[in-house]
């Protein structure tokens, strides 16, 4: 299981918090965490683009506020500096990441900034994006605006992990989500997992299926569970469904292939499909067909560098062993929610990973940043399977 493939997300130092200084107020970190709470009100809905939040404060008093809804859409610094109007001029603007310098589907928020007349401009961290990587706040700096970064810079990283992982790998972040017994049983060895974790657990998982732009299970969970993997958290939104299927297994009454025009479900395989299910498949209404020209099994790497090249930037693996297994062999697992029930289950029992193990126990793979929660009944474990490149300072 030991292997050298995992890439270590971006977290920002040195030249990223370049200009960082420490003489940062209370207030300031009042305002910077106000930000952060504003950009993760769009959690799920911002992807390729990150999340952000922007707060403008003149005098001691917030005069505007907003933050980055969807792509294609206003940038916080739009929203916060529209209902800021005449009082930004003078004022301190507030942003969990750096303000663009280029023309996209936006124009450039340096320059909006600019003609409001902000005195001072506060980011939480430079924008990794190579468009971008400190040009925005160049610009801000010429025309004579202070600038300072490194405000709760770890915080801001943490909440745009994936977009980061994105923009610098090229790759999403990918999360695998498991509930098992304490003794390490996903099911029993029939395949019934229902229900391992306790309903608060279950409902949680709902609301990471709000965020995440992709839920990632194997056919063998679909043949297994027929799961509809959609999002059943009031205000939610159901991420895009992705089969990993090789030899296209997945049954036409699959719960999972009823779609909508948001959530289209996505069946990867390969040669080995059948052509005539292939073609039944093919032809309804929301599913895309991914084929990779390989005898089996999935490229998985491939498949994780596609799902980025249509502009979604996490993923949330949700099963079944056996591509957990894989995805983790291939290095490709970024980060774990695990849920452990105090249940017993014993025997031959389904383990959350199949596949290759190593021979020492020095070869286990180690979780950093381990946070753990009893507030489900369960054991809620959030762990990285690496540790990050760089730590803030």
């Amino acid at each position: 299981m030991a292997n050298s493939n995992f890439r270590p997300i971006f977290h920002p130092t040195g030249a990223q918090t370049k200009g960082m200084t420490d003489q940062f107020s209370p207030e300031d970190e009042e305002y910077m965490r106000l930000a952060l709470t504003l950009a993760g009100q769009a959690q799920g809905r911002t992807s390729p683009n990150p999340m952000v939040g922007c707060v403008v404060v003149r005098n001691g008093q917030i005069v505007g506020q907003g933050y980055h809804r969807q792509a294609g859409t206003p940038h916080a610094e739009v929203h916060a500096l529209a209902a800021a109007g005449d009082e930004a001029n003078g004022a301190t603007l507030y942003v969990t990441l750096e303000p663009c310098s280029h023309f996209g589907r936006t124009p450039p928020c340096a320059d909006a900034i600019i003609r409001a007349g902000v005195k001072r401009v506060v980011a939480a961290m430079v924008d990794p994006n190579p468009l971008v990587a400190g040009k925005g706040l160049s610009r801000l700096r010429a025309a004579g605006i202070e600038v300072a970064t490194g405000l709760l810079a770890t915080e801001a990283a943490r909440l745009n992990e994936a977009f980061i992982k994105a923009i610098t790998i090229g790759l999403p972040l990918i999360t695998y989500k498991a509930a098992f017994t304490v003794d390490g049983k996903l099911a029993t060895a029939s395949g019934d997992s229902r229900w391992v974790s306790s309903e608060a657990s279950r409902q949680l998982v709902h609301q990471m299926r709000n965020r995440y732009d992709v839920i990632m299970v194997g056919s063998e969970t679909v043949l297994l569970d027929d799961p509809q993997l959609n999002c059943r958290y009031p205000g939610g939104r159901d991420p895009i469904r992705l089969v990993v299927d090789g030899e296209l297994r997945t049954p036409v009454t699959a719960q999972i292939l009823r779609s909508s025009a948001t959530a289209p479900c996505i069946l990867a395989t390969t040669q080995a499909a059948p052509a005539p299910k292939l073609a039944q498949l093919s032809a309804l209404p929301g599913v895309e067909i991914w084929s990779y020209p390989t005898p089996r099994y999935v490229p998985l790497p491939d498949l994780a560098a596609d799902i980025r090249k249509r502009g979604w930037n996490s993923v949330l693996l949700e099963g079944g062993g056996k591509l957990a297994g894989a995805m983790l062999a291939a290095g490709l697992i970024d980060k774990v929610e695990f849920f452990l029930a105090p249940k017993l289950l014993g025997g031959d029992g389904l383990s959350p990973f199949a596949g290759g193990e190593p021979k020492r126990m020095a070869d286990a793979l180690h979780l950093y940043d381990l946070a753990i929660s009893l507030a489900t009944g369960d054991i809620h474990l959030t762990a990285y399977l690496h540790p990050p490149a760089l730590k803030a300072r």
